[in-house]
């Protein structure tokens, strides 16, 4: 599976975790692709309105509707969830039961500080890369097939 990600893509993650930062608050961003699962490309970070505070995140329900509007709209789909956290970046029991994504094989990157000091450049080595198991857990992607799970285009 190679999930393949612009580095504006990832420029504008950053910068949508950064000003939820600057609140003390987590955010979360939706990376919506296209192309078959396991090859999919990011099209667009996408961030829903959310409800937050400094060790949470939720998406209304007015929000997921209007998610889910935009996704026929422009014929995506959410391929992976990236949210912050104030310190280190961990799958958190919320983080568990508030995924947006759901899908096996699903992946949820953990981005810490609230963005503060990640760049395109670090963001790889900064981030917890999970992904969803046949038994619905989140477990984290090793460090050596994390190369082989998210290429940086």
């Amino acid at each position: 599976m190679t999930l393949l990600v612009p580095r504006e893509i990832v420029a504008r993650t950053i910068d949508i975790l950064r000003r939820g930062g600057a609140e003390k608050c987590e955010a979360v961003v939706l990376w919506l692709g296209s192309g078959p699962r396991g090859a999919e490309r990011i099209a667009e970070a996408y961030r829903p309105d959310q409800i937050a505070d400094k060790d949470f995140f939720r998406i209304p329900s007015a929000a997921m509707k209007d998610l889910m509007g935009h996704l026929r709209r422009t014929r995506l789909h959410v391929t992976a969830q990236v949210h912050s956290h104030p310190g280190r970046a961990f799958h958190s029991e919320a983080d568990d039961e508030w995924a947006i994504v759901r899908h096996r094989g699903a992946l949820s990157f953990v981005v810490p500080r609230f963005g503060a000091g990640s760049t395109v450049a670090n963001f790889m080595d900064q981030t917890a890369i999970y992904r969803l198991s046949d038994d619905d857990r989140w477990i984290e992607v090793p460090d050596e097939e994390v190369l082989h799970t998210v290429e940086l285009a």
